[in-house]
């Protein structure tokens, strides 16, 4: 079958991943969709899909949410698009291109965006069954399947970006995981000796075996034809079922040789500036299969993009050149923060490094500066929350010192850079090359006054996301300096934030959300059923204001019950194939024998997989939501009560063992941090809390890097504040010192209800404390002086609390009508939800989430297959 250009012409894009995406967005927006015919020849059985991002199909994203096609666009843009037939030839002087199926296309222009095939290295044994690569959804299945089926080991070649990613899946389908990296550090393109050093302990406390500056010599083969182990270039032997090869990339350029255009001597089409093949102008390259005039392949999205955009501006006789890219990036690979920008390996002459180091916590900050005092690049890992203000001012000199830049907040007296400082040349989103002054102009000239505006003007934040954080800040502060009033409401159901919101409850003593809705909503809202930022918001401030407003405390009686975020709906945690969790709470850490024999007596017979930790606690995990009401009274009558860690509340008060065992210990730490864990538990906050109590300065309960922490010292306790572990670490600030025991409990009981009262929603106190204007020295004049005389409302809030506490466990196990709401189907109670399975692993279990079938058993699909109906008929999900 022959199709020949008619009177428009025609324009062949040969490739369809994010980069062609992107292309045919661009001839669109220069209205060439219009005047051409364009087709596309995709190789893939899918369209473009976002190959960033492919690692989240193993928890749980669809082939839907990867999606970058819009299929909608594709017709309204008359757009041909042929998936699963790859062009196969192209015959420059007939100007035309034949596909798999036998399809020939006519062109008048062809765009080759056939990107890149992983390299794998020519070792005896790469084709072995069970060796694969990691490179498309396809990829992914073959590996999961054979993961499941032959392997329980599993090694990765390469310790770059996509090793990492493929290390973590392995890990994720229950592999014991090796990465071997030739390079003697993880990451050598973009991190640097410290940051390497610094990545490989983060990811080997995650349970990875990491081997760096050894090759792979051999893929070791057994009888059946099947992967047993690999030689390393050291001599050592590494014993595995399953080895993925992720040792970089080269670009696909086999289409471009056979037709006889120019190639690279190690690969790539070679293009101009405005990426038109050198040897045949009606013919461009763009993304990784190209060599730019530069004389890179990148292998980056961002610079692909801005080959799009310069191929389509080409095609449409508009100026515009690619000479070069910003490789700038920023991952979280395995959970771990890693960002490089600029020159990051210190490669100009004369410059000066400032580092910070801490390997405890994970985190490693390197800024490369000139000696005029120019920002040229930096490393960020661990931490990389100042990415995209350090990134917009590489090439300029900060208007602060380079090592406030780089300390971390509670650290010493970190820099805030607002958007302010930025110059208006700094790229903002590299992704699409957006500068802030393109910004400004959105907002200035384009009338847009909300993030999404701009986005969608700018196509800022549009790509990976990194800059949206930043993008915000300067829609805000450009919107304030032209005299715009900011909508600053919690939604669009209230005007008011949640601290407003909280003030109003407590004065007027509402105990209602519709109550609160219809006085005080927009008056659009009033009369409505509210949206799902405020309910739970506002379900939160009753909750925490209950035993002084006169609401029941109980966040599932009544209207309650409707407000409240998805895992207080069964006081559990919900996971991943859709059981709960549970985790009785362990005050202090401390458990007697007979309570850690119930616990694993009840595990046991509910078949639950059970897991330290690092609060301290047991955490039970596979309970059917109709098998929680069962289990919870089991360890009920055994003294435990709900550990809260389903909710926005009091998590865990960690302890070391303290004076009464340790040598070391000044104080009695276990006693204090049972008190301050009964005395907090079940209190209703905008964010999780933790806490911890160390029993001397040693430090073993890791009390800095908790919400408050707990200090001992030879005079009494030292407490600290607004402290985060989490995914953007932070050092919590001394707030008093040698407080006695009293004075310790007055202090905290001020400072946890001061945030409540203040924070803004889902708002940690380490963000809190940073934003409150004043900062910690504003908290210590309100909580420590009193500067606002409401210290003593604030405790008088606290005592209230305490007074009425009432575990939520206990009460639901004792009342038939709350019990009633524990099922997975509502009108067939009794029928356990067919989706919920396990496979078993290392003598537990753990979820069976087949990567095509998400949220479907595989009984399920077998009864479905034989023509069975896998779920009950006229069943109603909850």
């Amino acid at each position: 079958m022959t199709a020949t250009p008619g009177a428009i012409p025609t324009i062949v894009l040969v490739g369809h991943g994010m980069v062609g995406q992107r292309f045919l967005e661009a001839l669109a927006e220069r209205g060439l969709t219009a005047t051409h015919r364009v087709v596309v020849l995709c190789e893939e059985p899918r369209p473009a899909y976002d190959r960033v991002a492919l690692t989240s199909y193993f928890s749980g994203k669809t082939p839907e949410d990867l999606s970058m096609t819009d299929m909608a666009f594709i017709r309204e843009h008359g757009i041909e698009l042929h998936v699963g037939d790859p062009a196969e030839s192209v015959d420059r002087a007939a100007r035309t291109v034949t596909a798999r199926s036998g399809l020939t296309v006519g062109y008048d222009t062809l765009v080759l965006a056939t990107g890149s095939f992983p390299f794998v290295p020519p070792v005896p044994g790469k084709d072995a069954e069970g060796c694969f690569v990691y490179r498309t959804i396809d990829d992914l299945l073959a590996i999961e399947a054979y993961a499941k089926s032959r392997a329980t080991t599993g090694a990765v070649v390469g310790g770059g970006l996509l090793g990492l990613e493929a290390a973590g899946a392995l890990k994720g389908l229950g592999l014991t995981s090796h990465i071997v990296e030739f390079a003697p550090r993880l990451m050598p393109v973009q991190v640097d000796e410290g940051g390497g050093a610094a990545l490989l302990r983060t990811i080997e406390d995650m349970g990875l075996s990491v081997h760096t500056g050894v090759g792979t010599q051999e893929i070791v083969v057994g009888e059946d034809g099947a992967v047993t182990g690999m030689k390393l270039s050291d001599g050592s032997e590494l014993a595995t079922d399953l080895v993925v090869f992720s040792a970089g990339v080269r670009p696909r350029d086999q289409l471009a040789r056979d037709c006889g255009l120019t190639v690279g001597e190690r690969g790539g089409i070679s293009v101009d500036e405005q990426c038109r093949t050198v040897a045949d102008p009606r013919v461009f390259a763009i993304g990784e299969c190209a060599l730019a005039a530069d004389g890179r392949v990148y292998g980056l999205v961002a610079p692909g993009y801005e080959q799009a955009e310069t191929a389509a501006a080409t095609i449409a006789e508009q100026e515009k050149a690619f000479t070069g890219a910003d490789l700038s990036t920023k991952l979280k690979l395995l959970g771990v923060d890693v960002a490089s920008f600029g020159d990051a390996h210190g490669a100009t002459e004369d410059c000066l490094d400032v580092v910070y180091s801490d390997s405890r916590a994970g985190l490693y900050k390197k800024l490369v500066i000139g000696r005029d005092g120019t920002l040229l690049g930096g490393i960020l890992v661990g931490d990389a929350e100042a990415y995209g203000t350090l990134r917009a001012f590489t090439g300029s000199v900060p208007p602060v010192s380079p090592e406030s830049l780089v300390l971390p907040a509670g650290a010493g007296a970190p820099a805030q850079l607002g958007p302010s400082a930025l110059p208006d040349e700094a790229v903002i989103c590299s992704c699409h090359n957006v500068t802030k002054g393109t910004i400004r102009g959105a907002v200035t000239e384009h009338s847009c006054t909300t993030v999404p505006e701009v986005k969608k003007c700018t196509k800022a934040g549009t790509g990976c996301g990194s800059c949206v954080k930043v993008l915000g800040q300067l829609v805000t502060a450009e919107l304030e300096a032209s005299g715009v009033e900011v909508d600053k409401g919690l939604c669009g159901c209230f005007g008011q934030t949640r601290e407003e919101l909280y003030e109003i409850v407590l004065a007027l003593r509402i105990t209602s959300y519709r109550t609160l809705l219809d006085r005080y909503g927009r008056e659009d809202a009033r009369g409505g059923d509210g949206c799902e930022v405020c309910k739970p918001t506002v379900g939160s401030i009753i909750a925490s204001l209950a035993p002084t407003i006169g609401a029941d405390g109980y966040v599932l009686d009544g209207e309650q019950a409707a407000l409240q975020d998805t895992n207080d709906h069964f006081l559990a945690n919900l996971q991943k194939n859709g059981s709960y969790s549970i985790v009785p709470r362990i005050p202090g850490g401390e458990i007697t024998p007979e309570k850690l024999i119930v616990i694993g007596e009840v595990a046991r017979d509910f078949g639950l997989y059970t897991k330290i930790t690092g609060g301290q606690r047991i955490d039970l995990f596979g309970a059917r939501v109709e098998q929680l009401p069962l289990i919870w009274a089991r360890l009920v009558d055994a003294g435990f009560e709900s550990g809260h860690a389903y909710g926005k509340s009091l998590r865990t008060v960690k302890s070391c063992v303290g004076q009464t065992w340790c040598r070391y210990g000044v104080q009695d730490s276990v006693r204090m941090a049972i008190d301050l864990e009964l005395r907090y538990r079940g209190l209703r906050s905008p964010h999780k809390l933790k806490s911890a109590v160390s029993g001397c300065a040693r430090e073993c309960a890791e009390a800095q890097s908790k919400d408050f922490g707990i200090i001992a010292t030879s005079n009494g306790w030292n407490l600290y504040v607004g402290g985060n572990g989490g995914a953007t670490p932070r050092h919590a600030d001394l707030l008093a010192q040698d407080l006695g025991d009293a004075e310790l409990v007055r202090l905290i009981d001020r400072f946890l209800m001061f945030y409540i009262r203040t924070a803004d929603r889902l708002e940690r106190t380490s963000t809190w404390l940073e934003r409150i204007p004043g900062g910690l020295d504003h908290v210590r004049e309100v909580v420590v002086e009193d500067s606002l005389g409401i210290c003593e409302e604030l405790e008088s809030l606290m005592t209230a609390h305490v007074a009425n506490y009432r575990d939520e466990w206990a009460e639901t196990i004792n009342d038939p009508e709350k019990l009633s709401r524990f099922v997975s189907f509502v009108n067939a109670p009794d029928t356990p939800d067919p989706v919920v399975g396990f496979v078993p692993e290392r003598d537990q279990i753990k979820p069976d989430l087949p990567l095509l079938t998400i949220g479907t058993h595989p009984q399920a699909l077998g009864s479905a297959r034989a023509g069975e109906t896998p779920f009950l008929e006229g069943s109603t999900p909850r």
